[in-house]
């Protein structure tokens, strides 16, 4: 007497069963590794245009730029391309400057959520109020800019 041999169906159903089991475990771990990596690409590029800025600053006559653009226009050449928000596709970091005598700035990514928003108060303070639930920035508001 011979035997079929393969596998039955209810077999191949548990088999598929499993899988799915297993991607629902994975995926949703997976996309929230994606975020945390997206998050400390926005932190690092946000420390990095800071820098930029700073230098900017130094190099044209105590005057932070009214754009991130005009980074990449700078003597010395600072920035040769502004990063994109990694929450925002195809769109530049937020930048505003604002405090007493213009001397205060903060840069800013709209976050996991895509809602962040900064800007500086009249106290030279990041307004935490315009920050969304999942803005990023960087900023020197608090700190003294005199030379």
């Amino acid at each position: 007497m011979k035997m079929k041999r393969g596998f039955t169906l209810i077999e191949i159903l548990i088999v598929i069963a499993v899988i799915a089991i297993l991607l629902g475990i994975t995926l949703p771990r997976f996309r929230g590794m994606q975020e945390e990596g997206s998050i400390s690409q926005a932190k690092s590029e946000l420390k990095t245009l800071q820098t930029a800025l700073e230098s900017y600053y130094i190099h044209n006559d105590n005057e932070y730029p009214d754009d991130l653009d005009d980074l990449e226009d700078a003597e010395p050449l600072i920035v040769p391309e502004l990063p994109t928000d990694p929450f925002n596709p195809g769109e530049d970091y937020g930048y505003y400057v604002g405090g007493t005598n213009d001397q205060y700035y903060v840069i800013y990514s709209v976050g996991p959520e895509g809602d962040g928003e900064a800007e500086i108060d009249d106290d030279n303070e990041v307004d935490e109020t315009e920050n969304g639930d999942s803005c990023i920035y960087v900023s020197n508001a608090g700190q003294d800019t005199t030379p």
